[in-house]
């Protein structure tokens, strides 16, 4: 009675994603989760056109657009002199360019529509305290083995576990992530803390030598997520541990007061070593695949992270649908016309991170010039490689026509 489903290893956006996206196709799955209870870690994440189309693919379009705050631009601030370098029009202009808004959402409300999407659909099943550790291959399948000594069928296994993945270590043995040096800390600001002259409703990074801020509005206007990261070359991962206020404003001491003065209302503070991993050409193995951070993790300075991992759950499910009858065969061609695409973002988030938002002197000097050069129009060239998601708009469109036909 189980063996008809596909296995899900990690209940974050990806895997939740995944398994809206298969359910699409009308292919039961079963979620594993290692904690005791679903849920997201952090704060906000911005949102790109490519996350709404997948939204809608995967049925929770109108539920994400309202837990969304939409910001009216990106602003781009020089941390040194507090000036503006440039800004990108998020208005009607790039809405009809890109076919959806761009916006900001907190993690946790973004997580809970999925959840809420995966528990109302009879074809998706969640289990908790269920941690995959490894997988070996059978007649029909794939049988995962989890760290408290069950083991379970099921036709295949995605495994959607994150930068540190089990499934990951098993297939492409790769190791320890590569350690990037960046430290980042997050904090969330209650609205009427926020400075009332930097209440700016747009997605916000001052740009600074070897730091920059991030700060835009989340749930409803109610507070300002806050997030700051300094290239201190920090040699070992750390995730989400508690640090002074004293920690966090050492990497800033250099900056205008201005941007200082956030810093220093910020409070709780959590802090990540950010780590990647180098791209890979393969990360299918038969009837096992690899999604979002556990196939191709990536710094976030391109704001990319939760959306190539909605983008692989659409391609992902379009292919089990098509060739339901031989998901190796479907899980490759997933595999193949992702890699090219998320490898291309992990490299650039690495660039823009480096000789972006973090240059000094004459660097930083040609970096304002450049950019304030340019034209809203000229800006939507540069990006529109990430957003307009050729791939994923295609088969949103076609699955509308398809609905439209029946």
């Amino acid at each position: 009675m189980s063996d008809d489903r596909i296995l899900i290893s990690g209940g974050g956006i990806g895997g939740l994603s995944a398994a809206l996206g298969l359910a699409r196709q009308g292919i039961r799955s079963l979620v594993l989760e290692r904690a005791s209870e679903l849920g997201e870690i952090g704060a906000g994440i911005q949102l790109g056109p490519n996350a709404f189309h997948a939204f809608d693919y995967l049925g929770i379009g109108e539920a994400a657009r309202s837990a969304a705050v939409y910001v009216d631009k990106l602003l781009l601030m020089d941390a040194m002199s507090a000036e503006e370098i440039c800004s990108i029009p998020l208005d009607g202009p790039f809405r009809e360019r890109f076919g959806n808004p761009y916006a900001v959402v907190h993690r946790g409300e973004l997580h809970g529509v999925m959840l809420r999407g995966c528990q109302e659909n009879p074809l998706i099943e969640l289990h908790t305290d269920s941690e995959v550790i490894g997988y070996t291959h059978s007649e029909n399948g794939v049988e995962a083995s989890l760290a408290n000594g069950s083991r379970l069928r099921g036709r295949a296994l995605i495994g959607a576990d994150g930068l540190w993945s089990k499934v990951r270590q098993q297939m492409v043995g790769d190791g320890m992530p590569r350690v990037t040096g960046h430290t980042t800390y997050r904090s969330v600001i209650p609205y009427d803390q926020m400075p009332e002259d930097l209440r700016f409703n747009a997605a916000t990074l001052w740009a600074g030598p070897k730091c920059h801020l991030v700060h835009y509005p989340l749930s409803g206007w109610k507070m300002f997520n806050l997030v700051v990261t300094y290239h201190n070359h920090a040699p070992e991962p750390v995730a989400g541990a508690p640090v002074s206020h004293e920690e966090v404003m050492q990497g800033f001491e250099h900056i205008h007061p201005r941007a200082q003065q956030i810093i220093k209302i910020g409070k709780d503070w959590k802090k990540w070593v950010l780590c990647d991993r180098e791209p890979v050409m393969e990360w299918t193995d038969g009837a096992v695949a690899l999604l979002g951070d556990a196939a191709h993790p990536m710094m976030q300075y391109l704001a990319q992270g939760a959306c190539m991992a909605m983008e692989d759950s659409v391609i992902l499910s379009v292919e089990c649908g098509q060739t339901p009858d031989d998901l190796p065969g479907a899980l490759r061609r997933y595999q193949d016309r992702r890699r090219l695409r998320t490898a291309r973002i992990q490299l650039q988030a690495r660039e823009v991170g480096d000789h972006i938002y973090h240059p000094t002197g004459a660097h930083a000097a040609l970096r304002n010039q450049i950019m304030r050069a340019k034209t809203p129009s000229q800006w939507y060239d540069v990006i529109d490689w990430i957003y307009a998601a050729e791939d994923v708009v295609s088969v949103t469109q076609t699955a509308e026509r398809s609905s439209v036909n029946a």
